[in-house]
């Protein structure tokens, strides 16, 4: 096991490593941990940093404590939310180093809408009619800020997700909508036309109600082409604005 660095920080280190130990499988579903005392010993710190580690896995989900004669501190059992969060952690660091590029959150949202538009149409139900409706109504307000409006949009899209009965494309999605979208829109959300967006999603909405996936799906390509288009402008007036000084 590498040293912790004294430099860094000891709580967020230790953290750190702990979650690899559950992602890895050295600490398995409902295992208790170690006492406070007996990590404080192995990682060389105090049992305070220890307690704010167990802090930052408790907010990720990845631990629970138990209280009773027979309690503790025991690993959460796995779940999609959990695992999307993850994903979404480390999608969300890639795009903001560059490794991802527009292009390709462009090309991972159309195909993969695409399914889950398809998904939707098959197997959409009453309930689920209503969480994408609810949605699309809270979206079209213009008095809305534009983190407002991204937030709604990313609901928008996951709550045509969730009607797919594939838990992993459910969970591929999550991670999708709530990383790509947001980096998306940051770059972007000056230049285009919330009207536009709202439109088209209300003819994803409506061909959704019909089943009909050739419409809802064409609707959707529609939206991403738009969407591409808006990025381009952005990138265009940043570029410009760069050379310019």
């Amino acid at each position: 096991m590498a040293e912790i660095d004294r430099n860094q920080g000891l709580a967020r280190q230790i953290a750190e490593r702990l979650q690899e130990d559950i992602i890895a499988g050295r600490l398995g579903a409902a295992e208790r941990l170690p006492t406070e005392a007996d990590l404080s010993q192995r990682f060389g710190v105090s049992q305070p940093t220890v307690r704010e580690a167990m802090k930052i896995l408790a907010a990720k989900k990845l631990i629970r404590s138990k209280r009773g004669p027979k309690g503790g501190v025991f690993v959460s059992p796995p779940s999609l939310d959990v695992a999307a969060q993850m994903l979404q952690e480390v999608t969300t660091w890639l795009v903001s180093l560059g490794a991802v590029g527009l292009p390709e959150i462009v090309e991972t949202r159309r195909s993969l809408g695409r399914l889950c538009i398809e998904a939707a149409c098959a197997h959409a139900g009453r309930e689920d009619h209503q969480r994408i409706e609810t949605a699309l109504l809270a979206l079209d307000h213009a008095e809305i800020s534009d983190q407002d409006f991204c937030r709604l949009e990313v609901e928008f899209h996951q709550a045509v997700a969730a009607a797919s009965p594939n838990a992993l494309l459910r969970l591929v999605m999550q991670m999708v909508n709530q990383s790509l979208i947001p980096a998306a829109n940051m770059i972007s959300f000056r230049f285009r036309q919330r009207d536009r967006v709202v439109a088209l999603q209300r003819q994803i909405f409506a061909a959704l109600l019909a089943r009909d996936a050739p419409q809802a799906c064409a609707a959707f390509d529609a939206l991403i082409d738009y969407q591409s288009s808006v990025y381009d402008l952005a990138l265009e007036a940043r570029g410009a604005q760069d050379a310019g000084g």
